[in-house]
């Protein structure tokens, strides 16, 4: 006869008796719950990273919008081409009037 010791023993005889449908609903099931747990993680570290990257674009903005009419930032390289332009016509404008003022005085002023 077996003793109690005898049957818990394991050995070349034990025998493991398994069922195959709840196994593989459990397997299932556990898959399920880290699929689904992977995918809320992944979601939220996108909407943390956007709200991040706004939060920057925010920032930049306003630092953009005070320091850009005072100058701060510098100009654009058409601002800086107008501005040239902008010299040269006020040049021209003041040999101009020297000539107008010679034609019409005489050279006496």
């Amino acid at each position: 006869m077996m003793s109690a010791d005898d049957k818990d023993a394991i050995g070349e005889d034990s025998v493991v008796k398994a069922n195959v449908a709840f196994m593989l609903k459990t397997i299932s099931a556990v898959a399920v719950a880290v699929y689904s747990f992977v995918t809320i993680k992944s979601d939220i570290d996108d909407l943390r990273n956007a709200n991040i990257r706004l939060h920057h674009e925010v920032d930049m903005n306003s630092e953009f919008r005070i320091k850009w009419p005072r100058g701060e930032l510098g100009s654009l390289p058409d601002d800086a081409e107008q501005n040239m332009r902008l010299l040269f016509l006020e040049k021209q404008q003041e040999k101009n009037d020297e000539l107008l003022e010679e034609l019409r005085y005489g050279g006496s002023k």
